[in-house]
């Protein structure tokens, strides 16, 4: 009897999880392997526990015929006979030492040889971003409720109270909708183990119903996956997209721009979230904070639920408790002046810092020893002056950042110098509609305030006339400069 031909009908529906990459996929590879052989065994424990193993069932040996029509002789792993036979075999891989390569070959070989599900797939790289927290860039957004009371640019106050409540289910349901009339996706929700985060993995793809079929490495490109991460009662987000360039199988064989620009894919999505997450009567959108950052934790530090933007810079010294009350409160403070609590911290870290010298004599040459920091040919009180200025603008977050900044970039909207003629002169209204830079500026290094702080501190700048985006009190790593002030967008 001839076998019936398959017909895909289209639907809208999104991916399901339980759909299977083949094993021999030359992608599953690479992407298993940017895990630890520990992370591999917790995955392969977490696919095999009771509460999961029906969701991933792993190949058996289900009766005698099946064992018969397989090649036991050329198989590397046979098929175990039970679930516990398969927990054994990685709880034997976890006591003995040995490469992460021998868990992926068991994986795709042995255990999981009938295909890789995306769900399976998703966890697998919600797991490398949950071990590589700076893996990724990361860009902050606000959700804003529309009609509501309007507060100071990139202020949380008070936001908290109006939020959304987000439940799993059913706003998958309405971001699927939001995307599904344009593209194919799955969605996998998974929370972090290490920070307060709700990752949401999407992974976008062409229509499955095209001719001839997508090749199966298409469903591993990097470049069509989208993270969102919700961090735990914040009024942010955070989007990040895996890659910037897509692969050259998914660039070169599909001539749908939609489904492979990334820069399309991250638009689709935050223009869909706000939308998602709205009611009949709470409308919400999506306002840029000019953040972005390679690490989860300095966004949440910067736009999370503690902290937030309120803090920084100079306002730090409020923030940890050094000084009572507001600095907006006329009354004197009752504690210890700003001067008094820098010079206590500047104590405390020479009493902190190991000394290894003992002898006496050690210790005239270390105190002989110039400062390389310092000019010796400076006066001191203007050394201490410039201290004290340094940091009653930095704040007292000391050499080192919390929440350190990677990359800061900016953009001079401004003639970087005023012109001589007057036909070419600009007036004011043409200078506040210019939104082409004439002068980009972009830093990039592992800690750019702190950075920033050192040169004031050697006095290659001016401490007090920064501006306090370069001083980390606004928490931005992108600013857009016109006459002096930075320019507030509304969107991203």
């Amino acid at each position: 009897m001839a076998r019936p031909k398959s017909i895909r009908a289209p639907t809208t529906a999104s991916l399901p999880s339980n759909l299977r990459l083949p094993s021999s996929t030359p992608s599953l590879v690479k992407s298993f392997g940017k895990l630890t052989r520990q992370a591999l065994l917790d995955l392969a424990f977490q696919w095999l526990d009771d509460r999961n193993v029906q969701s991933f069932p792993p190949y058996l040996q289900e009766n005698e015929d099946q064992k018969e029509d397989e090649d036991e002789g050329l198989s590397p792993y046979p098929a175990e006979r039970t679930i516990n036979d398969v927990r054994n075999a990685y709880q034997e891989l976890q006591l003995r030492k040995g490469g992460k390569r021998e868990v992926i070959d068991r994986i795709l070989e042995g255990d999981w040889r009938h295909g890789i599900t995306l769900r399976q797939l998703a966890m697998v790289d919600l797991r490398y971003i949950d071990d590589h927290p700076a893996s990724l860039r990361w860009t902050a957004l606000e959700l804003a409720r529309i009609g509501a009371q309007q507060y100071p640019p990139d202020s949380s106050a008070d936001m908290t109270a109006c939020l959304p409540r987000l439940h799993a289910s059913t706003f998958l349901n309405s971001l699927q909708q939001q995307i599904a009339p344009l593209v194919k996706a799955h969605y996998y929700l998974g929370r972090s183990t290490s920070l307060p985060l709700t990752f949401l993995r999407i992974f976008v793809t062409n229509s499955p119903y095209q001719h001839p079929r997508q090749a199966a490495d298409s469903l591993t490109d990097a470049s069509r996956v989208i993270y969102i991460a919700f961090p735990d009662s914040c009024p942010f987000i955070y989007t990040s997209i895996a890659s910037t360039t897509g692969s050259k199988a998914s660039t070169t064989a599909t001539p749908h721009p939609v489904a492979t620009d990334p820069r399309s894919l991250q638009r689709l999505v935050r223009d869909a979230i706000p939308k998602a997450l709205s009611l009949p009567h709470q409308r919400y959108t999506l306002k840029a904070t000019s953040l972005t950052a390679k690490s989860l934790q300095a966004l949440l530090a910067l736009r999370g639920p503690g902290r937030s933007n309120q803090s920084n810079g100079a306002f730090s010294i409020f923030a940890d408790a050094a000084l009572e009350g507001s600095p907006l409160d006329p009354r004197p403070s009752n504690t210890v002046s700003p001067e008094e609590h820098m010079n206590q911290q500047f104590h405390q870290q020479k009493t902190t810092e190991p000394s290894e010298p003992t002898d006496s004599t050690d210790e005239k040459k270390l105190s002989k020893r110039p400062n390389p920091h310092t000019d010796p040919r400076e006066d001191p009180h203007v050394s201490k002056k410039r201290s004290l200025a340094v940091q009653s603008r930095f704040g007292t977050s000391g050499s080192l950042s919390s929440a350190p900044l990677d990359r800061l970039d900016v953009r001079l909207l401004d003639p970087p110098t005023p012109t001589s003629n007057p036909a070419s002169r600009q007036t004011p209204t043409q200078t506040q509609t210019q939104t082409t830079p004439s002068l980009s500026l972009t830093f990039t290094g592992t800690d750019i305030i702190s950075g920033i702080r050192k040169l004031a501190e050697l006095g290659v700048v001016d401490a007090k006339r920064m501006p306090s985006w370069m001083t980390g009190e606004e928490a931005v790593s992108v600013a857009v400069v016109r006459q002096g002030s930075r320019v507030v967008k509304d969107s991203g």
